[in-house]
């Protein structure tokens, strides 16, 4: 018996403005400098394009195959991001979403709300607190409690392993490239390496999923290629490459976005899913799973080992964090956004958290990217700049004003700290008078 895992990615980013604006009063510090409007543009495009229809086809299938002897599952991962603009500019989107959460045979996987880099700061309690938003937030909206955890862009590491299994996750969902496995197959279930002599023993360690990113990347980059010798690729053409792949488990893992706006309609690609179950249910040694379904029977047949300075993600051909840490544009920016962190936590007011973790999502530096041919077109076609150096002006520009008001916060605090000494002190000079007055009398 071989599962099949298929799961998707949900997420748009909330694009920051490429002026922020100064005529503003604080009140309207989220439109300073986020662009509404484009957000709200293409994440309707998006939703048009994709999400509505996408997710009718699948509540569909879901409903056509639940008293099958092999149901269709799947499993999701969305960010808070998609979540919120979901609920300003689309509730049709939003319903659909709410209605995939809560089919039986559809899994909700963790990851940090605001789809940051958070996990890559030397102290991860931002990281944290990003995670345990995301999970109380598909509790509150969905009534769901994630047990399977997928880090934003994949990004993980034997301390992020550590850190989501101290919060109680049991499963994690990482590439599996082959600078981790050399020989071995991603198609079985692995844990991390042991941290310390007194450690878990590896039975009790949180389990690693392993992306096929192969067979993922045939529907989610070269579906609609013509240059690919395996195009057109068919259902019945991908369920037989499925039944021919030997392992525990086979990890589909792509963006919800490859239906209809990655690969456009006319491509194929709706047709394609909608087939697909059926052809895979012709194997009888293939089963859809959730993650749920396997994390207690499924043993880990090894371990991993992500050292910090090899972190793997599933972007581009290096599966590292190059694609957001890979130029000194990049490396400037994310210095930056950790250094203000601190300042953040001193003010501690809500409004100034939001628009920090806002400035934290991945995108921005995703934007920064100078990479060529294949991977920088890829870059490209996401960002809403038109150079990487654009993008980094604009988002310096946004950290520098948001600076300037962290510094003009802290500035009037310290003001009325001094104030409120001065005062206190001048209190207690009368008092100590009126003692000697009464001391004298």
């Amino acid at each position: 018996m071989t599962f099949i895992t298929i799961s998707f990615e949900v997420h748009q980013p909330i694009r920051i403005r490429k002026k922020p604006l100064r005529i503003l009063p604080e009140s309207f510090m989220f439109e300073n400098f986020f662009d509404d409007e484009e957000n709200k543009r293409i994440f309707n495009k998006v939703a048009n394009k994709c999400y509505l229809k996408t997710s009718q086809i699948l509540l569909e299938l879901l409903d056509q195959t639940k008293h099958d002897k092999n149901p269709l599952k799947v499993n999701f991962s969305f960010s808070g991001m998609a979540l919120e603009q979901a609920e300003m500019y689309n509730k049709d989107v939003l319903e659909c979403f709410k209605q995939l959460a809560q089919h039986k045979n559809v899994e909700i996987l963790g990851e940090t709300y605001y789809h940051s880099l958070a996990s890559l700061y030397e102290s991860k309690d931002e990281f944290i607190e990003q995670v345990l938003k995301h999970y109380f937030t598909m509790k509150e909206l969905f009534g769901v409690k994630p047990k399977v955890f997928m880090n934003t862009e994949m990004i993980y590491n034997n301390i992020i392993a550590k850190t989501i299994e101290e919060l109680g996750f049991k499963g994690i969902v990482t590439e599996g490239a082959e600078r981790i496995l050399s020989w071995r197959s991603p198609n079985y279930v692995y844990t991390r390496i042991p941290l310390s002599s007194d450690d878990k023993p590896m039975d009790k360690r949180i389990k690693v999923f392993l992306r096929n990113y192969r067979l993922s990347d045939d529907i989610a980059f070269r579906f609609s290629a013509r240059w690919w010798n395996e195009w057109p690729l068919t259902a019945d053409k991908y369920a037989a490459w499925l039944s021919a792949t030997p392992g525990q488990i086979i990890n589909i893992y792509i963006d919800y976005e490859t239906f209809g706006e990655h690969h456009w309609e006319e491509t194929g690609i709706f047709w394609f899913l909608k087939a697909l179950p059926f052809e895979i249910q012709k194997y009888d040694h293939l089963k859809f799973a959730n993650f749920k379904d396997v994390i207690d029977k499924l043993e880990p047949v090894g371990e991993i080992d992500v050292f910090e300075f090899s972190t793997l993600s599933w972007a581009d051909i290096e599966r590292d964090v190059s694609a957001w840490l890979g130029n000194e544009m990049q490396l400037t920016a994310f210095e930056e956004i950790k250094r203000i962190r601190e300042i953040v936590s001193i003010l501690n007011d809500e409004k100034l958290w939001e628009i920090y973790r806002l400035l934290t999502q991945s995108d921005h530096f995703y934007y920064m990217c100078t990479k060529y041919w294949a991977d920088g077109d890829v870059h490209k076609y996401f960002s809403n700049f038109g150079t990487p150096h654009q993008a980094f002006a604009s988002y310096m520009n946004a950290l520098s004003q948001f600076n300037s008001i962290l510094f003009t916060k802290l500035a009037s605090i310290k003001q009325l700290q001094k104030i409120e000494k001065a005062t206190q002190k001048k209190v207690k000079r009368r008092v100590s008078r009126k003692k000697k007055t009464k001391i004298k009398s």
